[in-house]
């Protein structure tokens, strides 16, 4: 008998990050988030950490031909319709990876993965100029937090005007579309986002969740935007079906322990 399913064509999409082994953020949560939205997914791990929602305790790289050859292995039979990038660590990793996407015209979701929530540093200094250099104009869309955002524009932020100002000077020096997260900014009543792709602009909000520490939602924003283009969402559409689906997550917590989980797919 045939499977309902066997002649539907699934989309498939990639992760390449660094493995969670306290399941919240990271690859785990990137393929949790590819499977509520109904799509393959796939990954190369670019490191292995040890971490739980409070802390890294320790961060291994994986050899750069290791993780080249993940890349070809993906590539070769299941070609993604739409990558994301997270933790990449290393000089040499960022490099991998740049040099491999150079001449793929798939979108690419970078999310510049710098310090932990929990403070632990996630990017080797080395590796920034990497990251801007090589990586960055490869991208179709690029999702810093405000921290993040600070680092690659240059400038300080503290409210939403002076969010938009970076987000133009983001897109203007690397060429990419940008989504900054404003979860850091003193408002505690809204979580305020802000896209902007050179031709539009966009500001999305959601109302915060009291009462909840999250931990991997970067993770799972830049995931759903990614997964939301593999099934020929535009970048705008993407976007918002992001914002949708993490604001939910988050209002779907629940606790595990002495911590709180983002209720992915609930």
């Amino acid at each position: 008998m045939t499977s309902p399913r066997a002649n539907q064509k699934i989309p498939v999409a990639l992760t390449i990050a660094g493995s969670d082994s306290g399941g919240g953020a990271g690859i785990q949560a990137d393929l949790k988030t590819f499977a509520a939205f109904g799509v393959r997914g796939t990954s190369a791990i670019s490191c292995l950490t040890a971490q739980n929602p409070r802390r890294v305790l320790q961060i291994e790289p994986c050899p750069p031909k290791m993780l080249r050859r993940q890349l070809e292995a993906i590539f070769e039979e299941l070609p993604p319709a739409a990558i994301k990038t997270g933790m990449l660590f290393s000089a040499e990793n960022i490099k991998v990876v740049a040099d491999f996407l150079k001449n793929k015209k798939t979108p690419l979701v970078v999310d510049p993965v710098l310090v932990s929530t929990s403070g632990a540093r996630l990017l080797q200094p080395s590796a920034l100029k990497i990251l801007t250099g090589k990586l960055l104009p490869l991208a179709t869309v690029v999702t810093p937090n405000l921290p993040e955002a600070e680092v690659l524009s240059g400038q300080k932020i503290s409210s939403l005007e002076e969010m938009s100002v970076a987000a133009k000077k983001i897109h203007s020096d690397f060429g990419c579309a940008v989504l900054i997260k404003g979860g850091h900014l003193p408002d505690r009543k809204q979580a305020t986002d802000i896209f902007f792709d050179g031709q539009v602009s966009l500001i999305l909000r959601a109302s915060f969740v009291k009462g909840i520490r999250t931990h991997g939602t970067g993770c799972v924003y830049s995931a759903a935007i990614c997964a939301a283009l593999t099934q020929e969402k535009n970048l705008t559409q993407a976007v918002k079906t992001g914002k949708e689906f993490v604001t939910r997550a988050i209002s779907r917590s629940y606790r595990i322990g002495k911590h709180f989980a983002l209720g992915i797919g609930l």
